[in-house]
């Protein structure tokens, strides 16, 4: 059929029309195209710029130098020494089974090692290199190197790792790092981002911990260029951190080596203080443990024998243990019962060898008594009958106040790791925490160091320092090097003729004939020292054990015997050092803990060595023998000395 004119037209209308619609369309996606071409390429070059930049730029953390910490004399207690390691990122390694096994092969790691990276590897974010192996020779860390195309995303590297030289002298107050754990992610609000860093490594007690942000530093950072399978080709830029701050310790590095030898092969503790300032000249605790096992990473053998040893080489017990005082607590019975006007000092008290209150009978160590005591006898004899007398005359509420003034019962600000206030008993303190009564009998141990009281050796050194110089002596452990003066303690406003009493006492402890503590006197004049024995019960020998014939501290077995304690400070005329020794199950105080505490004291008064012409004459042959024994195992520490402070 033909189609008309008309109809042509109208065919030729609609095609016209189409065509305009779809060549709009396609104007329009081609301008579109266009647009976005132009808006990539100009608007938001800078931006592709970066994305391609960082498929081949890697950003990292320079973890920064920790701060060293020297002793009072500038002596390096913990520093930082070269460390050869390997890091892997799992980003650039494709196969990490694969390239951890190559690795294991060419320098021999432990299977328990490779394990532990390929944990961290999974844990972190991909990119995140972890450390796999380090502490590696010279000739291991070239192998990796030379086989470098075998092992994509593994770097060698050199680093910094603490280490203490002076190893078991330091560990209970400097402390030891170790890698962050997800516990101490916890413990931070805001955490650092260095602390991400795989193995990254901060204080885990002591010091170290106590004092982390400030010996921290500030990570710095690293942007380096990468090749396609992650080798880093070249470092582009790099902003160094700050390092950590130096510190400097009280602690006199050559004493704390004396102390902590003087203490070998016994679970003991003896903390030094100076008296003027209240620096921690000492703070030892025996038996010690190397530092470094833990920043190296102990094995699990080493762990559990430290863990399983009776005498607790991880405990610090100068501040973490708590002890009953012993008759070492007597001068508090004696100024309480002063302060309260019970007593002049003067005063005598008849000493049968026990004493009977509310139907319970009281012994005193010496069985066949003292006869009659006053105030400086009771103390030089140790006779406890006089002090149950005066804790029924005084009270118990006297007794906690003169021990709180005296520093005991009280957590002193230290940077050290648990530290433990001790227990000063009050009536209050046992109706919150037995929900019982404060009984008589309970003044009565008390008075005597028994019973519910706890101290700890730092605390004891405290007291002893405060009797010394009727002021309120507060130790510390940091030091400016630069400090010209620091400010005498506020006074304790104890009465001097009470104090005159007190002192003399401890006075003729050490120098009286009948002094517990007479045998280990000092007879050079301008070292001449007081002090105070004493004797802390631990068990009490049944009488089933005394029927089988156990009657002495001796035939019981070791961790049930007595602890043995004493306390001094020196010269008598114008005290400088303040001492408190403990030996665990040592027995007597005067037998265990005063030969210890007189020849610390020395060599804190003579420059780390006990002089051997301070000793009595008759004791010197036997005194020299032990100093010569001590002095094979003493430390050289002049290589230690960075600079003096």
């Amino acid at each position: 059929m033909k189609r008309t004119d008309r109809d042509k037209e109208q065919s030729r209308r609609v095609i016209t029309r189409r065509a305009l619609g779809l060549g709009a369309l396609q104007l329009a996606v081609t301008g579109t195209l266009l647009w976005r071409l132009r808006d990539m390429q100009l608007e938001q070059a800078d931006a592709f710029r970066l994305l391609a930049e960082e498929n081949r730029i890697n950003l990292r953390l320079l973890p920064p130098t920790r701060g060293p910490i020297h002793d009072r004399n500038g002596v390096l207690l913990a520093g930082n020494e070269q460390n050869y390691r390997v890091v892997m990122t799992r980003d650039d390694a494709g196969d990490i089974d694969l390239v951890l096994d190559r690795l294991q092969r060419l320098i021999g790691l432990e299977d328990e090692m490779v394990e532990r990276a390929r944990e961290d590897m999974l844990r972190n974010r991909p990119f995140v290199p972890v450390t796999v192996a380090e502490r590696l020779s010279w000739e291991e860390i070239s192998r990796v190197a030379a086989n470098a195309p075998a092992l994509p995303g593994v770097t060698p590297e050199m680093g910094l790792s603490r280490a203490y030289p002076l190893m078991a002298d330091m560990a209970h107050v400097v402390g030891y790092v170790g890698p962050v754990s997800d516990r101490d992610l916890a413990r931070e609000e805001s955490p650092d981002p260095v602390l991400m860093i795989p193995r990254f490594q901060i204080g885990k007690s002591g010091v170290e911990r106590e004092v982390e942000a400030r010996l921290r530093g500030k990570a710095g950072s690293q942007r380096v260029e990468v090749n396609s399978v992650g080798r880093v080709m070249r470092e582009l830029d790099r902003i160094e951190g700050e390092p950590g701050e130096t510190l400097h310790l009280t602690i006199d590095a050559r004493l704390q080596n004396y102390a902590l030898e003087r203490l070998a092969g016994q679970s003991a503790a003896a903390v030094v203080i100076d008296i003027p300032t209240g620096d921690i000249l000492a703070s030892a605790s025996a038996p010690s443990y190397d530092a470094n096992m833990f920043v190296r990473g102990i094995s699990r053998t080493n762990y559990n024998a430290l863990l399983e040893n009776d005498f607790r080489p991880l405990v610090n017990k100068c501040v973490q243990g708590m002890y009953p005082p012993g008759s070492t607590f007597k001068m508090v019975t004696a100024l309480a019962a002063l302060d309260a006007a019970e007593t002049d000092g003067r005063e005598r008290v008849y000493c049968p060898g026990h004493m009977d209150v509310s139907g319970n009978r009281f012994h005193c160590w010496k069985r066949s008594g003292h006869g009659q005591m006053d105030l400086v006898s009771a103390l030089s004899e140790s006779c406890d009958v006089y002090f149950y007398e005066m804790s029924q005359r005084c009270g118990i509420d006297r007794i906690n106040a003169m021990a709180e003034r005296l520093g005991l019962g009280e957590r002193y600000d230290l940077p050290m790791t648990s530290v433990a206030s001790g227990l000063n008993p009050s009536r209050e303190w046992k109706t919150r925490t037995r929900d019982a009564a404060w009984r008589i009998g309970d003044t009565v141990n008390v008075s005597i160091g028994q019973g519910y009281v706890l101290t700890t050796p730092l605390q004891l050194a405290i007291m002893t320092a405060r009797l010394a110089s009727n002021r309120a002596v507060l130790p510390r452990l940091l030091r400016d090097p630069l400090e010209r003066a620091i400010p005498q303690a506020a006074s304790l406003d104890l009465r001097p003729e009470w104090l005159e009493m007190v002192r003399r006492g401890m006075v003729q402890t050490v120098n009286d004939r009948r002094g517990t503590a007479y045998s280990s006197r000092v007879v050079e004049p301008t070292m001449a020292m007081a002090g105070k024995t004493g004797t802390s019960q631990v068990f009490r020998i049944t009488q089933a054990e005394r029927d089988a014939g156990i009657r002495r501290q001796e035939d019981l077995p070791w961790n049930r015997r007595n602890h043995a304690l004493f306390v001094n400070y020196a010269p008598i005329d114008n005290p400088r050092v303040a001492v408190a020794v403990i030996v665990e199950h040592g027995g007597g105080g005067s037998t265990a803990a005063a030969p210890i505490g007189r020849d610390i004291l020395l060599a804190a008064l003579n420059e780390g060595r006990p002089p051997l012409g301070a000793y009595p004459t008759s004791q010197r042959n036997r005194i020299n023998a032990e100093q010569e024994a001590l002095k094979d195992r003493l430390r050289d520490l002049g290589s230690f000395r960075v600079s003096r402070a």
